[in-house]
């Protein structure tokens, strides 16, 4: 019999909330053997991150668990944070969803690799910096000698996640809790991240905790599946003989879920939104003693692009291509050179002063919804902060109906809009940005990964949703992702970027059907890898 490495028994976590007691996770039960990976996968806010989080102590203040669990025999609920510390970090340790909150600004990425090295491993400054930039070289960071003296926001959403693996993994632990650790990864990164994480399992017999709602990593990565809904287990039991005959119609649903369709085609005679010619960005990222710079990032290297009413541009590239760097700096949120015109009106010349009257037509959804969201503020007070700013006059009263109906709109109950964004899963905080940015009608909004956090069946419904909104206000949309099923269910036009260029542009139908750069038809590739085991896993259950 396998060496239960990690064993939960009726576990149940609450938080405290403005509208009473949340019960997240209901008495479920889970074992990790060693050596094994063990999925857990749901909908977002089914409670498979807070299961995990009170299995390392890490629940919000108004959150608390009861029941067991046990590491190894040893019961870690109701530890001291001091006794829990004894394992967190070098025997548990977890990979989060969100690596630009777990990544502190302040310090370069080889300073914050080195703190658990060397409170856990006992290394020198000396040894552990060469150790960081060894884990640096596993992940793929390119030129680690150098970025290791980088800091997180000099890096890509793919390349902070990527240091947040090297950083888990520093101490070889016992137990991986790896929270959707490939969302902000593309999908050539996420397949070699996988591999990587494969085989340091077989070499270090490490188990690990997998927490995603991509079913297709599942299927590969997982020798065991737990399905939760709600905050229960509704199904569990080996990966194969879920995928082959789940039992569950939940567990179906999540199986077929997938973006499908296509968009409508623009309106002949559109007018144009936005036009961009050949923007350029450039970061230096070395100077000499008297300023001169030694080394350039050319992050965007003279690239064009026109966004017509109703119609979206989707940008795709893999991490660090350039790609969030051009929606931000089309928005002149980034210094930029080169021409952008919103309408009649060049941006270029305008200072913040000049571009504030026109930021309510210029939307954007981040990355990384956490970030970019107020901890202090409700999810309802978030949403209409901009109605503040550019509506002023319309009274407390008309703003809640607005925040209660621009829940609806994103498929988030309305009462929820009075908690805090602790209080809402990944893909729930990802709605409410959305909801943020279509609340004030705008005409153009850049939409920076807006569903690499939300689970297939979820962004299944906000694909719809975005259609719905472009369809009835005429919406200009850039869409930046590395998930191409989803850029190809949203685009009327592909731009393909590597290395701050674009490589290759056309019509979502001849990109995908008919590429012609070879680096464009690895991305296809190694995206729709995932989509042929769906086929075959679908296959197998009709059978």
């Amino acid at each position: 019999m396998a060496e239960s490495v990690l064993t939960v028994r009726n576990l149940h976590v609450r938080f405290r909330t403005g509208d009473g007691i949340l019960h997240a996770v209901k008495g479920i039960d889970l074992d990790v053997n060693a050596g094994e990976t063990v999925a857990i996968v749901g909908e977002s806010g089914s409670g498979k991150s807070q299961t995990m989080m009170s299995v390392m102590g890490l629940l919000a203040s108004n959150g608390w668990a009861e029941g067991s669990v046990k590491y190894r025999g040893e019961e870690l609920v109701g530890l001291s944070p001091e006794r829990l510390n004894r394992y967190r970090g070098s025997k548990l340790t977890m990979i989060f969803q969100e690596p630009m909150t777990s990544l502190d600004p302040l310090y370069r990425i080889g300073d914050q690799l080195a703190l658990p090295l060397v409170t856990h491993g006992g290394l020198t400054k000396a040894q552990a910096r060469q150790r960081a930039i060894e884990l640096l070289e596993l992940v793929r960071i390119p030129d680690p000698q150098r970025r290791i003296d980088s800091y997180p926001h000099e890096m890509s959403g793919g390349q902070r996640q990527r240091v947040m693996i090297a950083m888990a993994l520093a101490n070889n632990p016992d137990v991986l809790i790896a929270d959707e650790p490939t969302t902000a990864l593309d999908v050539t990164v996420q397949a070699r991240i996988l591999e990587l994480l494969a085989d340091l399992q077989k070499r270090l017999g490490m188990s690990i905790v997998f927490i995603t709602h991509d079913l297709g990593i599942v299927r590969r990565f997982a020798d065991r599946t737990y399905v939760m809904k709600r905050g229960e287990v509704v199904e569990s039991g080996a990966t194969r003989e879920i995928f082959a005959a789940p039992k569950h119609p939940y567990t179906r649903m999540l199986i077929d879920a997938e973006p499908t369709g296509r968009k409508e085609p623009v309106p002949a005679g559109a007018p144009v939104v936005l036009e961009a010619k050949d923007v350029r960005v450039s970061f230096v990222l070395k100077s000499s003693l008297f300023g001169k710079p030694i080394h350039v990032l050319n992050a965007v290297d003279g690239v064009s692009l026109t966004v017509r009413a109703g119609e979206t541009v989707g940008v795709v590239g893999e991490s660090g291509s350039g790609k969030s760097t051009l929606g931000r700096a089309v928005l002149r949120l980034q210094p930029a050179s080169g021409m952008v015109r919103f309408e009649d009106r060049n941006l270029m010349p305008l200072d913040r002063a000049g571009m504030r009257p026109l930021r309510r037509h210029l939307q954007l959804v981040f990355q990384d919804p956490f970030g970019s969201l107020s901890p202090r503020m409700t999810a309802g007070e978030i949403v209409t902060e901009g109605l503040l700013v550019h509506d002023p006059r319309i009274s407390r009263r008309e703003r809640d109906r607005r925040a209660a109906q621009a829940f609806e709109e994103v498929r988030l109950e309305p009462a929820w809009r009075n908690r805090f964004p602790h209080e809402f899963s990944g893909g729930q905080r990802q709605r409410i940005a959305i909801a943020r940015a279509m609340i004030l009608h705008p005409k153009l909004v850049v939409l920076d990964e807006p569903t690499s956090a939300l689970d297939r069946s979820v962004q299944k419904e906000i694909v719809e949703l975005l259609r719905d909104l472009q369809k009835a206000h005429g919406l200009a949309y850039v869409f930046i992702s590395h998930d191409l099923a989803v850029v190809r269910a949203l685009s009327d036009e592909i731009m393909v970027m590597k290395s701050g260029k674009v490589v290759e542009r056309g019509s979502a139908d001849a990109i995908f059907e008919r590429p012609q750069e070879e680096y464009t038809r690895d991305l296809i590739a190694a995206a729709f890898l995932q989509e042929r085991e769906k086929v075959a896993a679908g296959a197998s259950l009709a059978s």
